[in-house]
């Protein structure tokens, strides 16, 4: 698949989500004159900075998604259900939205009750680092987060060929079967390709660095705007 096949932009859906995962990266947030629409902190990640984290949090100009990342989907520092609910919890009163795990989500029903009282949107993830699944288990695991009711749902996976990619895309212009939007991103090889393609296609969120990749094929915020230049001109 071509990153230059003719795709119709779904200019309604997509938002850009600046990624934080380093004092380094809080410092570049701080500093932005034209933020993107979310900063994700990866509490996970800044889990020796947190007094860092709690006196930027007023000086960052966009709403904020918490993530304690699972280790087995890419968290840093090997933590325990109870550490990553603790972060979150920690940090819940200045959430828009709170990324949560489709594995983690059972743990963490006390947390997601107290999200329901303060209205805060619930993301559900799934991060497969090895391949992307079959558009049948893709399904599937679409099916089982709609039984959680999430805000959104976001599917991140390994996509190192063609066919990975193809079948990422596939899975997600089945997005209207779903009963939430979908946020889906590729990461290895293709990952960049990926990106911008399911950005063009509506992807309810982008995900991009303000510096450094976090992963492999994670475009920059500057990278991710000139492609949308390109395209949406």
């Amino acid at each position: 698949m071509s990153d230059h096949s003719v795709v119709k932009p779904d200019r309604s859906a997509a938002r850009l989500v600046g990624v934080v995962a380093s004092p380094a990266g809080l410092a570049r947030a701080m500093r932005l004159r034209h933020p993107p629409d979310f900063f994700e902190l990866r509490l996970d990640a800044l889990r020796e900075s947190l007094g860092e984290v709690g006196r930027a949090i007023p000086k960052l100009r966009a709403p904020l998604i918490f993530t304690a990342r699972h280790p087995l989907e890419g968290g840093a520092g090997k933590l325990k259900s109870g550490e990553r609910r603790a972060l979150l919890q920690r940090f819940l009163e200045h959430a828009s939205f709170v990324d949560l795990e489709l594995r983690s989500v059972r743990q963490m029903q006390s947390l997601i009750d107290e999200m329901r009282r303060r209205k805060t949107g619930l993301i559900i993830s799934h991060h497969d680092l090895r391949d992307t699944p079959a558009l049948e288990e893709l399904r599937r695991l679409a099916k089982f987060a709609a039984t959680f009711k999430p805000a959104i749902f976001k599917i991140a996976t390994r996509t190192e060929t063609p066919n990975q990619l193809a079948q990422l895309v596939s899975f997600f212009r089945e997005k209207n079967r779903a009963r939430f939007p979908i946020a889906a991103m590729g990461i290895g090889k293709l990952g960049l390709q990926s990106r911008r393609t399911l950005d063009r296609l509506g992807s309810a969120l982008t995900y991009v660095s303000l510096g450094q990749a976090n992963v492999q094929g994670q475009p920059s915020l500057s990278q991710l705007r000139r492609a949308r230049r390109a395209y949406i001109s």
